[in-house]
């Protein structure tokens, strides 16, 4: 499942159908796009309109499903994927992924371990951010799972040190599964939820948006059964998917496979009808600003954070999206 609507995931949506049917033409699951409605948290029409588009996802044998927005929608976006589970049968497994992202592999011979979910560690240490004499790291998680009642010990990760980010559970939502999507998806609705409306004392001070879906997560997923990586390493977020998440940074800093599959994909006359209608893509890739990022940039010595390559890419006046 992804998520699409007017504006920039409408294209998003395009180019990862395109990729999905490029990289893997034996793909026998169903590609459903779940569609936010007007009414409800979307007081404006949030549904893609244009014919072209949804007459090209239906070639690349889109389902496209609409779903109403009863707690997030506009005023926080990233709920869409919460709430849009609700579109998905019951009891059947269920990959989400974020419309910003290339299938660059063979999805179909994932070996996904359904009954133990688990998510995107392709992601950098965004939250919390402790203050210098507030709770910690151990405090802040530590009262999450206590608020839901879980035991936060087997999610540690000891090998890193005290009050480092990455000893605590913490994922990018940019993909994650399970088997029920019914399931998942009233946990994530729960949580959130109770997150947002009686964070535990030790967040006063710590930001909640736009971070809500990925502190929620990581209780999510620790309540079903899941962990950290359940399944093998290097396929998601590495050879089968690529989570770009703007035309700039995967110029900047994916493999030269990405690239490729990027702007093979997007070159069909149908296709690039529709895509260069959207400037981002228009410039990176029809017009190959895309090739003058790369060459700001040596993969092999990327810099550390990814706000430095932003800021190089805008230094530059090339950063759009």
């Amino acid at each position: 499942m992804i998520v699409g609507q007017a504006g920039r995931l409408q294209y998003e949506a395009v180019l990862f159908a395109a990729s999905l049917r490029h990289a893997d033409p034996g793909f026998k699951g169903r590609l459903i796009l779940a569609e936010p409605q007007q009414g409800g948290k979307w007081p404006n029409n949030p549904t893609i309109r244009n014919p072209e588009i949804r007459a090209l996802l239906e070639m690349l044998d889109v389902e496209i499903r609409p779903f109403e927005a009863r707690h997030f929608g506009e005023g926080y976006p990233p709920g869409n994927k919460i709430e849009a589970l609700q579109v998905l049968p019951e009891g059947e497994p269920f990959v989400f992924f974020d419309t910003d992202t290339l299938v660059t592999g063979a999805l179909s011979q994932v070996p996904f371990d359904f009954d133990r979910p688990c998510a995107s560690l392709r992601r950098e240490g965004t939250w919390p951010e402790p203050e210098l004499y507030g709770p910690g790291y151990a405090e802040i998680w530590g009262a999450l799972y206590d608020k839901f009642d879980l035991d936060i010990t087997p999610t540690i990760d000891e090998s890193e040190p005290e009050e480092f980010w990455r000893r605590f559970m913490y994922f990018n939502a940019g993909w994650f599964f399970y088997s029920c999507p019914k399931a998942f998806g009233a946990r994530f609705l729960e949580y959130t939820l109770a997150i947002r409306q009686d964070p535990p004392k030790e967040l006063i001070g710590q930001a909640l948006f736009p971070w809500l879906d990925q502190i929620a997560l990581p209780l999510v997923i620790h309540s079903l059964g899941g962990a950290r990586r359940t399944i093998p390493e290097g396929l998601l977020d590495g050879d089968v998917t690529c989570h770009y998440r703007v035309f700039p940074l995967l110029y900047a800093r994916e493999t030269d496979r990405v690239v490729d599959i990027l702007e093979t994909v997007s070159a069909p006359n149908k296709i690039k009808k529709v895509l260069k209608a959207y400037e981002p893509i228009k410039k990176m890739v029809y017009q190959r600003k895309g090739h003058k990022v790369r060459a700001l940039f040596d993969r092999e010595h990327l810099p550390g954070r990814e706000q430095m390559i932003r800021n190089q890419i805008k230094k530059a006046n090339l950063w759009m999206r």
